[in-house]
């Protein structure tokens, strides 16, 4: 029996994307980003719908023609259920079920922070595959998670932030820095020419595996401003530093977290995933825990952010398990793993 094609389609956030798979090897992965929303500093929730409502039927054309494949090639269609943006999840899910109806073929519900998960085990994701148990420090501009991997249908949450996530903390501190939204990037980019050790951060204290990013945000914008009072010009002065400050503070944060999990619960497989996975500093940080025993697991850039390669790959296991949907299933904006 040849391996099943499956049609992947990623509508969480900001981003449309298709992908094609055939067993875990990527044939394609398009994903249409939104310009729209930088002049607001953030995601707006109704722009990103009608976005995406553009974008979906060119993206899929474009993932099939890629693949080198048609609508009756295809095994079964898999699609991001949440969490998200309800509006964004609706357009995504709405074109899926529509077209599993129409091709008469399975549909497949993906969990979109599992899927983060599981592009480890795309073909070309990395040269080694986590071997289970395994942990998987999960870290968006949404999500900061630490997940405990035992099997494909067996994961566990030990720890997730109480308030900002990583990625939200980045971005919301760059804009305080003057950086242009998404800051992340940015931040990343200028710190490779600052001292991460020019200005110190509080961490805030957690309990056991918990993240608070909250508190540091604040931290930062009250010295930023205690500073500007002194010397106007502070911020400008002194960018490179103050990014590779705050970027070591975070990217510290969460390894320290991952590393006391993994001492805890004796697991040596050790990876990234989510958007903030492509940050230097936390692939340099992580990778730095191998001298220590541990193993690394850092995924392909193009598999960092959100992406239908990563909906493709859980829509894969699942197909194989003939874990189906119902097009009666709801989205669900708060989709706990």
């Amino acid at each position: 029996m040849s391996e099943p094609l499956i049609l992947a389609i990623e509508s969480s956030c900001d981003d449309t994307s298709a992908a094609v798979i055939k067993g875990n090897t990527i044939l394609s992965n398009i994903i249409a980003s939104q310009k729209v929303h930088q002049k607001y500093g953030g995601v707006v929730p109704e722009l990103a719908s009608r976005a995406h409502q553009q974008n979906i039927v060119p993206v899929v054309a474009t993932a099939l023609d890629t693949a080198k494949v048609t609508q009756k090639d295809l095994s079964a269609i898999a699609y991001t259920r949440g969490p998200g943006l309800l509006g964004s999840l609706l357009v995504g899910s709405n074109f899926a079920k529509s077209l599993s109806v129409a091709l008469d073929i399975p549909l497949i519900e993906v969990n979109h922070m599992q899927a983060h998960i599981f592009a480890h085990f795309i073909e070309d994701a990395g040269k080694h595959k986590p071997e289970f148990p395994f942990l998987c420090l999960t870290v968006s501009g949404g999500h900061t998670q630490i997940v405990k991997i035992s099997n494909f249908n067996t994961l566990e949450v030990m720890g997730e932030t109480r308030d900002d996530a990583a990625g939200e903390a980045f971005d919301k501190i760059g804009k305080v820095l003057g950086l242009k939204y998404p800051a992340g990037p940015m931040i990343d980019k200028l710190a490779q020419e600052g001292n991460p050790h020019k200005f110190k951060f509080t961490k805030p204290k957690m309990e056991a595996y918990d993240f608070s990013f909250s508190g540091l945000k604040t931290g930062v914008m009250n010295f930023l401003n205690k500073e500007k009072q002194k010397n106007p010009d502070f911020v400008i002065e002194n960018l490179n530093d103050l990014c590779a400050s705050v970027q070591h503070t975070i990217t510290e944060m969460c390894i320290e977290k991952l590393e006391l999990a993994a001492k805890d619960l004796d697991i040596k497989d050790l990876a990234l995933a989510g958007g903030v996975s492509a940050n230097s500093e936390l692939r340099k940080k992580l990778k730095n825990l191998e001298s220590k025993g541990y193993k690394a697991h850092i995924p392909k850039f193009e598999y960092t952010t959100d992406n239908a390669a990563m909906i493709a790959m859980v829509g894969s296991i699942k197909f194989k398990n003939k874990e189906f949907s119902d097009i009666t299933e709801k989205t669900i904006a708060r989709y706990k793993l």
